[in-house]
């Protein structure tokens, strides 16, 4: 159903109110969307609900409206407390003219809020400086942290998701004339995925993931301030869709760093947010990851249509939804899993270069990345900067965490997704154990050996920031020593300006 906005004609005087400066400052800039207007004031920013009404969300009274806002504010004031200060009224005062919280009748209510700078945006940050890896690598443990706090709720994930497509369903319906039968094709090859991997979204709500998340995490609705990344703006006007399976939640700012031509910084997040939730790979959910893209996508199309009807530049706004469209489709056929390899001795830039290449590899948004230096430490239990001492490097250990890597290797081709090896691999056993992971998993394998002389090895190891990895000088004398027997893994020349050592791997790796 498309909004009905006939309501929106009673809250004109409220609007031009606000637009005003609502008596607290000179006249206000107005964002729109579908469901609100948001007047920023001097330090100051006022949020108020349309008078609308769609399948998913009513806001047609003033009841509802300030019911809503309310909820927002009991939401969002526990993880965004620097933002959120309180619900108030417009009121109607004796001389019949409106007030900000006056003494009069309500006739509208706003959300009151500090208003941060649009630098601190991470669509801001994005846009104009990038997002590099340690902010990728920020955002993803931000979005741990969020999660971790989230109340745990006794409710099946995929209840919820049947709904939203037979939402999508309905609502695409009366959007033929944008998206022609592409919404439809969509609709069903999202029924037939969720029939597929039903059993496996209703596991991880027997586990604990489903909960009362955020519900509209995209890079607008993240803030860095005072160097903390802030996630606020949760969804509040429907429980059932802000009780989520965390990894549907977090698709959603997967789904936007993709749209936004981020590929890699939404891998780096992808794996640093998986590291931290989990030691292993085997409930990751990557086997319903596609779906969940796919519907975010397809819900910011349908938002896109809705929101067109708002805005003065609706032209763009039809073009974004039906780009959102087709990328909800590609997300719902993912390429087959590969398995790649990547071994060299200390210093030869294995990590360097499986970071790179991540993105580019198997389904969206890419390889899961497997680094043994990081397993070792987690094996060991200790922070993954935290240096080890010999009895980390024991033989033993070294057989457990390669024995480790190899497993959760096997666990993530299994959910039908990619994955990087990140080791020494120094020996013909440890390639031949890596190259029978992928058999088994009937998948291809790809094997990639760098060659780095010991001086450039040396320098790398010195000059590194802290890093996971151990290895010092010291180290990469000793391995001089080491022979790594007959090599039948694809033999790159590391010391090459890093730009051409990846586009020489590139060439290698399957296409999407």
């Amino acid at each position: 159903m498309q909004g009905d906005a006939h309501h929106e004609t009673d809250q004109a005087e409220a609007i031009a109110f606000c637009e005003n400066g609502a008596g607290i400052g000179a006249e206000a800039d107005r964002t729109d969307t579908h469901g609100a207007i948001i007047f920023l004031i001097g330090d100051r920013a006022l949020k108020m609900k349309r008078a609308v009404q769609y399948d998913y969300m009513d806001l047609s009274t003033l009841e509802k409206r300030k019911a809503l806002l309310e909820r927002e504010f009991e939401l969002n004031s526990k993880t965004a407390p620097s933002i959120y200060r309180g619900v108030i009224p417009l009121t109607r005062e004796a001389d019949d003219k409106l007030a900000l919280d006056g003494d009069g009748d309500a006739v509208e209510w706003v959300l009151s809020m500090w208003r941060f700078p649009p630098e601190a945006e991470l669509t801001h940050i994005a846009s104009n400086d990038g997002i590099d890896d340690t902010l990728a690598q920020d955002l993803g443990e931000a979005i741990v942290r969020y999660h971790g706090d989230a109340p745990v709720k006794d409710a099946d994930g995929v209840t919820l998701i049947t709904e939203i497509l037979d939402e999508l369903d309905r609502v695409f319906g009366a959007m033929e004339n944008e998206f022609q039968d592409n919404a439809l094709r969509f609709v069903r090859q999202g029924r037939a995925m969720l029939s597929d991997r039903a059993g496996v979204m209703r596991a991880r709500s027997r586990a604990g993931f489903v909960r009362r998340c955020h519900g509209d995490l995209h890079l607008r609705n993240i803030v860095l301030l005072e160097g903390v990344l802030t996630p606020f703006d949760a969804l509040e006007f429907d429980e059932r869709l802000g009780t989520c399976d965390t990894l549907y939640d977090f698709a959603f700012l997967l789904m936007d760093l993709l749209h936004r031509g981020f590929a890699h910084p939404a891998n780096m997040v992808l794996n640093t947010y998986l590291n931290g939730v989990s030691d292993h790979m085997e409930d990751a959910g990557l086997d319903i990851l596609p779906l969940f893209l796919g519907i975010r996508a397809a819900i910011r199309a349908m938002v896109s249509i809705q929101t067109s009807e708002f805005s003065s530049s609706s032209e763009k706004m039809l073009t974004d939804a039906r780009d959102y469209l087709q990328e909800a489709l590609d997300y719902l056929d993912p390429p087959a899993p590969v398995l790649v390899a990547i071994g060299g001795l200390s210093g030869s830039g294995k990590t360097t270069i499986a970071r790179a290449i991540a993105h580019r590899i198997g389904a969206f948004p890419g390889a899961i990345h497997i680094r043994s230096d990081v397993v070792r430490k987690k094996i060991m239990k200790v922070d993954p900067l935290e240096p080890l001492d010999s009895e980390g490097y024991a033989p033993p250990i070294t057989a457990q965490t390669y024995e480790s890597i190899r497993q959760q290797a096997t666990q993530v081709l299994a959910q039908g997704h990619a994955a990087i090896l990140d080791a020494v691999h120094d020996n013909a056993e440890s390639r031949a154990a890596a190259r029978d992971v992928a058999q088994e998993a009937g998948c291809e394998f790809i094997g990639i050996w760098l060659e780095t002389p010991t001086d450039v090895r040396s320098n790398r190891v010195t000059g590194r920031g802290p890093d996971a990895s151990d290895a010092d000088p010291w180290v990469v004398k000793q391995q001089e020593r080491i022979d790594p027997g007959p090599l039948d893994w694809q033999q790159i020349d590391a010391d090459r300006p890093l730009a051409t050592v990846i586009s020489d791997i590139a060439a290698r790796l399957p296409k999407r």
